[in-house]
């Protein structure tokens, strides 16, 4: 899984254009770094940026913005409605696909650390990052905001996390942190009576509502503080109110951890309470973006409860979800573009191509695509036999008792199916880079001894990508005997098929493993990878054996 962070800064310039530009030219000059969005407001002479990247690159590229916000803003000058208090006022790390939380309070961290040390701006680190409970919550850092900064660097509690503990008039201070994915999401009405969606949103927004007693009067505790209903979902809040545009009522949510209270399992609770108030749930509507993660989970719940296999593909999930949610309500969702995995993805890789496209380039002298291409595909093709016998088991009358087998098997498969289709591309790019390796420089003994380096390290990639193959097609032969067993007699024939593919995937990846192993140096290296290389093949090859003669057997009594 591509690692990908999301970071969200926010600048405390929102009027002039120039400025703004300027900031967020860092960002694109910045290589791994994509920018998706530049909001900015003159009202509150505010502008939220919002790229995505690599580790490394979202570091970089915040860097670059923080730097050159701190030479073309001056904070001594500055107003605005929002609560501020520096050039970059805030700048939070999102865990988007393949990192963990964990892994974004590192990367702020490391951003604070450098902020502090080379521009000399204080930092402090709140959210998942707070070095101390209170500066958990953003507003108890911004607290004071811009005006308050000279006195509060005369306490000792004020210490920044990073950065001298001095007032800097002209950048402010930054707070920079980890946060959850936000999802900003909008369930329509068929009403204009925002009334209602008020009441809704009440009922299903953690922060809930006042508590009232029976004359309508708000219930205070003994200290006059008025008491709230809770409402039924955690890390949730959300509004009602009217759309002009559309006329009708709408509940606004913003989703703080979807992970904890997921965007599907909202949307049901404000139909079952809409029901109940007498209007209908036209649809949903998803402001900005959201994670793959997120959709496929709302793609696999509403296949449950249509009784449905969930081992299908990604795009099967997506449509799923959009369908159930109504995405399209007001206007078609485009997956490519609210999805913010698919804004970012690579195009024009060997998977991206139509068959014929495929075979015509493998055809040619080009060199690349090769073997270890084919190998990867032939695992894909074993890959999505299996979640096909799997699908045609699940709810098929007469294998009732196989269902939840048959479920596991397709899920996995279609697990296997999309790192075998990866492994694609990853055996190219392999190849790539020892054709980039061989063509260093080599006129002095240092250029020589770089590029011995850099094609020995290249050379243990370009290998290790068809161990990686070789052994998931293991994996991928023991779910061909697996459905083979339980599985539709029916098709019985193609889980076969799906074993013959994964043995022709781990007969190929072998040949790929072994043919990279004699132009490398480190003797270890290549008797580890090849006694290990031997090892899965065989295996393989005897599991698909078995699968075959399983197959036949099952066909033979059917005659």
């Amino acid at each position: 899984m591509r690692k990908l962070v999301e970071c969200v800064p926010n600048f405390s310039e929102g009027r002039d254009m120039a400025k703004i530009n300027e900031i967020t030219a860092e960002i694109s000059a910045t290589e791994g770094a994509t920018l998706l969005d530049v909001d900015p407001g003159k009202d509150t002479n505010r502008t939220v940026v919002t790229f995505v990247g690599s580790p490394e690159a979202v570091v970089e590229a915040a860097f670059r913005a923080i730097k050159k916000a701190s030479e073309v803003i001056d904070m001594s000058r500055h107003k605005g409605a929002h609560a501020r208090m520096g050039a970059t006022d805030v700048c939070p790390f999102v865990p988007v696909s393949g990192v963990t939380m964990d892994d974004c309070v590192e990367l702020a961290k490391r951003l604070g650390r450098r902020v502090g040390d080379e521009l000399g701006i204080p930092v402090y680190l709140y959210e998942h990052a707070a070095s101390k409970p209170e500066w958990k919550n953003l507003a108890n850092v911004r607290a004071g905001e811009y005006e308050g900064l000279a006195e509060r660097f005369g306490k000792p509690e004020w210490k920044p996390d990073f950065g001298p503990a001095e007032f800097n008039p002209k950048a402010g201070a930054t707070a920079v942190g980890a946060r959850e994915f936000l999802i900003a999401y909008n369930v329509n009405l068929n009403t204009r009576d925002t009334s209602i969606a008020k009441d809704i949103a009440f009922t299903i927004r953690e922060k809930g509502r006042l508590k009232r007693d029976e004359n309508g009067k708000v219930v205070r505790d003994e200290n006059g503080k008025a008491l709230r209903v809770p409402g039924k979902f955690k890390e949730c809040k959300a509004v009602g109110w009217y759309m002009e545009d559309f006329g009708r009522a709408q509940i606004s949510i913003n989703m703080t951890n979807y992970k904890i209270s997921p965007p599907h399992l909202i949307f049901d609770e404000c139909v079952r309470l809409a029901e109940e108030r007498g209007v209908r749930v036209t649809g949903s509507e998803l402001v900005g973006l959201i994670p793959l993660e997120a959709m496929l989970q709302a793609g696999r719940y509403y296949l449950k409860k249509q009784g449905r296999t969930t081992g299908v593909p990604e795009d099967e999930l997506i449509h799923i979800a959009v369908l159930s949610l109504g995405l399209s309500d007001l206007y078609p969702f485009e997956k490519d573009k609210k999805i913010i995995e698919y804004r970012v993805a690579a195009r024009g890789g060997l998977v991206d191509m139509k068959v014929d496209q495929f075979t015509d380039l493998l055809s040619t002298d080009a060199p690349a695509p090769g073997g270890g291409s084919v190998a990867a595909l032939c695992g894909a093709l074993s890959g999505a036999l299996s979640s096909m016998v799997g699908a045609l088991t699940h709810g098929k009358k007469g294998y009732e008792e196989a269902f939840d087998e048959a479920e596991e098997i397709g899920v996995e498969s279609q697990n296997l199916k999309d790192e075998f289709l990866a492994d694609v591309d990853r055996d190219t790019e392999a190849f790539n880079n020892v054709m980039a390796a061989m063509r260093l420089p080599r006129k002095t003994d240092e250029e020589k001894a770089a590029r011995a380096a850099a094609m020995e390290e290249a050379g243990k990639q370009a290998t290790l990508v068809p161990l990686n193959v070789l052994r998931r097609t293991m994996k991928a032969a023991e779910v061909a005997r697996r459905i083979a067993a339980i599985g539709n007699r029916n098709s019985v024939s193609d889980a076969g098929v799906a074993a013959l593919a994964a043995r022709t995937a781990a007969e190929a990846a072998y040949l790929n493993v072994a043919i990279n192993l004699p132009g490398l140096g480190d003797e270890k290296f290549k008797a580890e990878t090849l006694a290990e290389a031997r090892k899965i093949r065989s295996a393989v090859v005897e599991h698909t054996e078995e699968t075959v003669r399983l197959a036949e057997k099952t066909i033979s009594e059917m005659e």
